[in-house]
């Protein structure tokens, strides 16, 4: 985009194709994939998801009180704060450094990760789109708008095919892969031009905020209820280096479908990427 050789215009169209279509497929062939019995593991939850909700309301209200945004982008921002890259980088790393066996906490938190994240932003974005309505109007324009959403209705779909065991024809099966494997490079390439458009600007202090508390924060937290709840090592090391990454593609895909502080978003997931290559070997040094 930088130099001309694909347009603005074909990253928006890009977008939305990852967005409407390659991501929800991606969810849900991950919903089918989950072994529901196994990823049920209370303290590990617990500790992670505790912990994600919380920088959430701290990354919200801190974008409001702090930076006088309104309350559709503090919203994202809280998000941003909130979704941790547990797939790609969590996933690498924590099999790096602790090896293959430790990877079933990291399993347990990455299945129910989306599904978590999504019904939380997009609830509370909802709210705030339909804020000043009676109670009555506000469920309901919640709930339509919940199940209207590409991503969630993909979830729900495929938790319903994983809990009630119902085969896929093999054709729709290879379509669903297919669509699968280029979900994430797309998302990639397309955010590639999106942060020539969004330069950070003004922007610096939500994106100092949001680094702050997805790299620090976030994982303090989870040590914190991890140790409390008396996890394991391995689980304490599971959780907490998962809540350690930056934040994913799935922050900027989130605003972007909002149209709201993509480019706080989007430059936060690059800024906090290359940060996190610091403060994630200060993690690995400090976990048992």
């Amino acid at each position: 985009v930088w130099r001309g050789l694909f347009t603005s215009e074909s990253i928006d169209t890009l977008m939305k194709f990852a967005q409407s279509f390659a991501i929800p497929f991606l969810l849900f062939k991950g919903m089918i994939e989950i072994d529901l019995e196994q990823s049920f593991q209370p303290k590990l939850l617990g500790a992670f998801y505790i912990g994600s909700i919380t920088v959430f309301f701290l990354g919200t209200t801190g974008a409001r009180l702090v930076f006088k945004r309104d309350w559709e982008d503090c919203i994202t921002i809280g998000f941003c704060c909130m979704f941790c890259n547990s797939l790609v980088l969590g996933l690498a790393i924590t099999e790096r450094a602790y090896g293959p066996y430790a990877l079933q906490g990291n399993f347990a938190i990455v299945t129910l990760h989306a599904p978590f994240c999504y019904g939380v932003g997009i609830t509370a974005m909802e709210i705030a789109l339909n804020k000043g309505k009676n109670p009555i109007k506000l469920i309901k324009n919640v709930a339509v708008a919940m199940f209207k959403n590409a991503l969630v209705v993909a979830m729900i779909a495929g938790f319903i095919v994983n809990l009630y065991n119902i085969p896929l024809p093999q054709v729709a099966s290879d379509a669903i892969d297919m669509i699968v494997q280029v979900a994430l490079p797309t998302a990639l390439f397309g955010m590639g031009g999106v942060l020539y458009r969004y330069r950070p600007s003004s922007d610096i202090g939500p994106i100092i905020m949001i680094s702050i508390a997805s790299l620090l924060l976030h994982p303090i937290f989870v040590l914190f209820l991890g140790t409390h709840l008396a996890l394991d090592a391995q689980g304490i090391r599971s959780a907490v280096l998962t809540s350690a990454m930056a934040p994913g593609i799935n922050a900027y895909i989130f605003s972007n479908m909002y149209k709201r502080g993509q480019r706080v978003a989007a430059s936060s997931v690059l800024i906090t990427t290359i940060g996190s290559l610091f403060t994630i070997w200060a993690w690995l040094k400090i976990l048992p």
